[in-house]
């Protein structure tokens, strides 16, 4: 119940108690730390976030890269392949070039028709035979599989391979309408002969200048480049450069190698289609491990059906043979330590590689996986090749890529006490001097190039 006071003003005694009325203490509602109840984050987590959204980051730009590659498989591919046959062409190149004295142009041209001579040669004498002989070996593959699971569910070993003969019935069908889907769209496909041709010239074309103008080619790449970073990039794929010449080098011989060991080995114990065989054996060789032992099975098991079980364990024997030869022969003394990928690294490229861009990206998975390697390595201190050392540099025009330590020692004088014109100047005598060492070095001869073009130090 309220007590009215008529007689109390209320501004005069606004501050006085009242009877009845018990004082109340003020209480501050404020909290001395706001994060007093909170649970503080462990540092490991924090660092496991931070890690977290960055390699979302680097997945989602490496996907949006694979798709846009896959999307543009028709100008992607031809210009791998024109690189692979720049690998391999360079020497050719380089020997025209240096002692038969060809010009540049004449020796990337005449290296790049020989190749298309040769290739022309090879498919017009074995191409009939091998393309014939394919559907036969599938044949042959498919019944001695089938005889092979016949000898394993019988005397003695009586095992139950029903399961077996399922999945592999299964697979064949699936594999024979994946097949017939295949064809029937490129067949119904307008576009798909373009693409062929069209991929055709776009390697011969870029193959070409790669091996004419690569050089100049690859100035222009680095020049997209910040300065500062120009050269470390360039170092870097020096040496991947060389890891894909290794690689690229050592597995044409490889193939060549397994094709004819295994193919020869057929021949004499006279299984048929020897020469179909050794083909399939050379084209899976450039799939390490999975093409191996995919043609070295399906050479075994068309001569257990050809010539029995003696004649397949001698097969057999044969291809672990020649295999054994790749593996610590071949490859240690032509590759060194210029791929040094663990075969759990290739193996997982190959399965990659075939489950983004099927048997293309199965092909490419390696070297570019290796390439990567050492580059990578490279950029994070670990030189795979010190002997390339770092006196070669990109010249890109108009800026080169040297280091400023470089540039400070050749000119004597820091940049940003030059003038512009003094800068340049001093960086086309620093390259003129190059070039003039470099012709002294090949015995004081200098091309009609360089003698047709004026010291840099004469008057513009």
């Amino acid at each position: 119940m309220t007590t009215k006071h008529p007689d109390v003003d209320p501004a005069d005694g606004a501050d006085e108690p009242v009877a009845g009325d018990e004082p109340v203490e003020a209480v501050e509602l404020v909290d001395a730390d706001p994060g007093a109840d909170r649970v503080p984050v462990p540092s490991s987590i924090q660092t496991a976030a931070s890690w977290s959204w960055r390699l979302l980051v680097i997945a989602l730009a490496t996907a949006a890269l694979l798709f846009l590659i896959v999307e543009l498989d028709v100008i992607v591919v031809p210009v791998a392949i024109a690189l692979l046959f720049t690998v391999l062409l360079l020497p050719v190149r380089i020997f025209l070039e240096r002692y038969l004295r060809f010009n540049r142009g004449a020796a990337a041209g005449t290296a790049l028709v020989g190749t298309i001579i040769v290739v022309a040669a090879l498919i017009a004498v074995a191409g009939r035979s091998i393309v014939t002989g394919f559907q036969d070996l599938a044949d042959q593959a498919v019944a001695g599989f089938r005889e092979m699971l016949d000898w394993v569910g019988g005397p003695p070993l009586n095992i139950d391979v029903e399961t077996l003969r399922s999945w592999m019935d299964e697979a064949f069908s699936a594999f024979s309408s994946m097949q017939s889907e295949v064809l029937s769209g490129a067949v119904g496909a307008a576009t798909t002969v373009g693409h062929v041709f069209a991929g055709i010239a776009i390697a011969l074309f870029c193959t070409f200048f790669f091996l004419y103008d690569g050089r100049t080619i690859w100035s222009w790449c680095v020049g997209l480049l910040p300065v500062r970073s120009r050269d470390v990039v360039h170092q870097a794929a020096r040496r991947g450069f060389v890891t894909l010449s290794a690689y690229a080098r050592t597995q044409i011989l490889v193939a060549f190698v397994d094709g004819v060991g295994i193919g020869t080995g057929a021949a004499i114990l006279g299984v048929p289609l020897a020469l179909p065989l050794g083909f399939l054996v050379f084209v899976g060789a450039f799939i390490p491990i999975v093409g191996a032992v995919l043609s070295g099975a399906v050479a075994v098991l068309i001569a257990l059906v050809a010539k029995g079980w003696i004649t397949a364990l001698i097969m057999l024997g044969v291809v672990l043979l020649v295999q054994q030869i790749e593996g610590h022969v071949l490859q240690p003394f032509l590759m060194g330590h210029a791929l040094s990928l663990h075969p759990v690294a290739v193996l997982l490229a190959v399965a990659a590689g075939a489950f983004t861009a099927g048997i293309v990206g199965a092909l490419f998975a390696v070297p570019i996986v290796a390439t990567l390697n050492t580059v990578v390595l490279y950029l994070h201190g670990h030189d795979k090749f010190p002997e390339l050392g770092t006196a070669d540099h990109a010249v890109v025009r108009g800026s080169p890529a040297l280091p400023v330590v470089v540039r400070h020692a050749e000119y004597g004088v820091a940049p940003e006490t030059q003038t512009a014109q003094e800068h340049v100047d001093r960086v086309r005598r620093f390259v003129w001097r190059g070039e003039r060492t470099g012709a002294s070095r090949r015995g004081g001869r200098r091309s009609s190039h360089d003698e047709s073009r004026p010291s840099p130090d004469a008057d513009d």
